[in-house]
Formats: C-alpha cells, structure tokens, sequence
C-alpha cells in the first residue's frame, strides 16, 4: 500500500515519517518548499499538487489547518480527487467542522473512494512519536482494509462512528475539555508565580496528582522552562479548535461556560503574542501580575 500525506508540518511531517518508518512507500505535498525538502531528507517522495500525489497513492491523509484548505486540496485546481484511484482512500486527520466533513462526504457519495473521518489527538509529541489517538469514523470493513496505514502513525485508534462528521464531532467534545484544562493550568502556573512558589515544586506535585495528566504536564513543563514558541504545538491551532467547539454548541444549544472562559484566554493570547504556542497565554496573566513562573524559583517582574 502507498501512502501519501498533504500538508508535512508540525503534524503531518510526524505522520509521514512514521509511515516511512513502517516501510510504506510516501508521498507527500506542502506549499512551503523547506518542509517538502526535510521531507525528501527522510525517504519520501515530494509532488508539485495534490493531484498529482493522488495519481500516486491508495491512502492519503489530509492533515491542513482548516476546512477551506481541505476542500482547496479536496476540489481546487490541481486537486486530490480527481486523480486519486478508485478504492482509495481520504483519511481526513486534519480538525474542521464536522458539518464540513458531513459536506464533503456528501460531495464524494458519487465518486468510488472512501472516506475516512478521523481527527486525532496527541499533539506534536504525539505524531512525531507514532502515538496519536484516532478518532475513527468510517463503516467497519474500510476501518479494517486500512489498518495498517493508520496503525503505523497511532497508539490508539477509536472507532467512534460510521459516518462523515462523527469523528470531527468526537474531537470537537474533546477540545472544550482540553482547552479548559489548558486555560485552569495557566491560571495555577500564574497563582504559583505570585505566591512564589518554584516551577519545579508545582510541576512535581501536580503531576503526581489527581490532576496530573498529559495535558497539564506538558504545559507546565513549557511554562517553567519559557518555551513559548517553537514547541510544536501554535496557538492558531487550539484557537480554531475551541472555535469549532463553541460553535457546535452554539449549533445544538449546549452551553459551554469553561471552553467559553478558556476561549478567551486563547484568543488574548493569541492577539497579544500570535506566533506564540498555546502556553504563551501564561505570559499575559503574568503580565498582569507582575511575576513569572520559572523552573528554579517564582520571579517577580515588578513590584509587589
């Protein structure tokens, strides 16, 4: 089987590494020519369109950041449908609204392809490591035909509908949890900073808490080292995530109040430092404060 993978970076370059690394023959395609070189240093093959990668492949992911890309890379000029063989397969990795993907699947009911709806979980670390979560949504027989491609990127992959949209809907439940827990552990780190607490001490606790998870780990350890850009994980992608979870619950009248206060932190992070990731939004609560939480000890910034 050969596989192909639109959009190589922080994600998508894990997801292509790791199927080179399982032996599949890749493809792959970005608009940044940087990323298709680092992709070529690993083993892949780079193309110049979609279309091309489709004439290639018999599973492609699609790991872009928002729905008009999808669709851009779906039917635009020079796209991935109109070329790809029958039987193959779209495995749709990359987060949108699920009433999107309920639109694309209607438009590729006519054409002999599959679609798979699966959104994942896990990070950077996670799709550089090969061990994202997948929230797989397709009927069973295409599940279990495209196993391999899929297992070879995933530690977990959940069967968790039949249909386009069940998994984007799965994922969207998912980031109003995740985008609170985020924004509460902001709110701690920043607490701790003034009350001068070291990094060290809150992250060895909290992680051995009921608390404690990767979630709240990761963002701590960012926070007391002061990695706020590069990490792998930008800010615009949590932000359009709590956007599609605050909208399905606008859609189905279900009030959201943590995701809604957790959206706005993100969104004054996002404003305040735009290439920042996601816990740059730390900096704008000790900004107000006057201290910062580092590793070794609390620092204040001004007086108290």
């Amino acid at each position: 089987m050969r596989a192909g993978v639109i959009g190589l970076g922080d994600m998508g370059s894990g997801l292509a590494k790791n199927l080179i690394h399982h032996g599949f023959e890749t493809w792959g395609f970005d608009v940044s020519q940087k990323r298709l070189d680092d992709f070529k240093a690993l083993g892949g093959h780079a193309v110049t369109c979609p279309a091309e990668l489709g004439a290639k492949v018999d599973a492609v992911y699609v790991m872009v950041m928002n729905g008009e890309q999808v669709k851009d890379v779906l039917f635009g000029p020079d796209g991935l449908v109109e070329r790809l063989k029958p039987k193959s397969a779209i495995i749709m990795t990359a987060t949108i609204k699920p009433k999107e993907m309920r639109e694309i699947g209607g438009r590729l009911e006519d054409r002999d392809l599959y679609l798979i709806d699966s959104p994942v979980s896990g990070g950077f670390p996670g799709a550089q490591g090969g061990t994202l979560t997948m929230m797989a949504a397709a009927p069973h027989a295409v599940l279990d035909q495209f196993a391999p491609v899929m297992q070879a990127v995933s530690a977990n992959i959940h069967r968790v509908g039949d249909k386009p949209g069940d998994g984007q809907t799965v994922k969207a439940c998912l980031q109003s949890l995740i985008g609170a827990q985020f924004s509460a552990t902001f709110e701690a780190a920043a607490l701790a900073a003034k009350a001068g607490v070291s990094g060290q001490v809150i992250l060895d606790v909290f992680s051995t808490s009921s608390a404690g998870c990767g979630v709240v780990n990761n963002a701590l350890q960012k926070i007391i080292d002061r990695q706020f850009v590069g990490t792998g994980s930008h800010i615009n992608t949590m932000h359009k995530d709590l956007t599609i979870s605050m909208n399905l619950g606008e859609e189905l009248g279900v009030p959201l109040h943590t995701a809604a206060a957790a959206m706005q932190v993100f969104h004054a992070g996002k404003t305040k430092h735009p290439e920042g990731d996601n816990w740059v939004c730390t900096r704008v609560i000790e900004d107000i404060i006057g201290a910062e939480l580092h590793r070794s000890a609390a620092k204040k910034t001004r007086g108290a």
